[in-house]
């Protein structure tokens, strides 16, 4: 945390410190348990941060609120924020699912972006909860995470420069086209879901030992309506080709 920062939060600003490292490391935790290799882990990566004070002296006065900590510790959910980037779109409810079940704090709100976009095209799940702070009068405050795809982070990091380019008069053309990017980009999200599943279904059906010895003795094997698997003993491969069986 900087040193205003510090100045800004005074009494307050180591627990928020602590809280900060509960929530990533709970994070962690959570996805360790569902897998420590990284070849099959569902984030892409995980960020935590203690929002500026700048930052939230504006949000403050944008909402009509006095700017001192106390306030923002009452009234605001996103003092300390996470934030989850996955490879797919499933992942991101899987996750949230393994969320809702921690004794380290409590479900207080979900709003899925996802499943309705905002208008101007934005997708994220924003999960709030309610943590322990026992410091002064404040039992407890509200924290958030956020999770996205990489497509989605990809998308919100360009839209968030873009808005805050002052220069830019006109900008109805530009939010028209990021909203189309938006969609192209959220549609390319499910295809790649759908063709994870698939490997997946595939990786399963082709992990027993009784397809490795027919991997051994046939030189391909046709996968319906995604791909090939080619396999020459020891390495296999996957060509993709369309859905009409035909012969390699």
């Amino acid at each position: 945390m900087k040193k205003e920062d510090m100045d800004f939060y005074g009494l307050y600003a180591d627990r928020l410190e602590e809280i900060q490292t509960l929530m990533i490391t709970e994070i962690k935790n959570i996805l360790d348990s569902i897998s420590t290799d990284s070849e099959t882990a569902l984030a892409e990566h995980i960020k935590c941060r203690i929002k500026g004070s700048e930052s939230l002296k504006e949000k403050l006065s944008r909402s009509g609120l006095s700017e001192t900590p106390e306030c923002a510790l009452k009234n605001l959910s996103d003092i300390v924020g996470a934030r989850v980037v996955t490879h797919f779109v499933g992942d991101i409810y899987t996750i949230l699912e393994l969320i809702e079940k921690s004794d380290k704090w409590r479900v207080k709100k979900i709003k899925d972006y996802i499943a309705n976009a905002k208008p101007n095209g934005y997708r994220s799940l924003h999960v709030i909860l309610t943590v322990p702070f026992g410091i002064g009068e404040i039992d407890e405050i509200n924290t958030e995470i956020q999770m996205r795809t990489i497509a989605m982070d990809c998308w919100a990091s360009l839209e968030h420069q873009l808005k805050y380019k002052k220069t830019i008069r006109n900008t109805e053309p530009i939010v028209s086209e990021l909203k189309r990017c938006a969609d192209e980009m959220a549609s390319t999200d499910l295809s790649m879901q759908t063709i994870g599943m698939q490997m997946i279904r595939i990786w399963l059906f082709f992990s027993t030992a009784q397809m490795r010895s027919l991997r051994k003795k046939y030189t391909s094997h046709y996968v319906p309506d995604i791909l090939w698997l080619c396999s020459d003993d020891n390495n296999s491969f996957f060509i993709p080709v369309k859905a009409d069986c035909q012969t390699i």
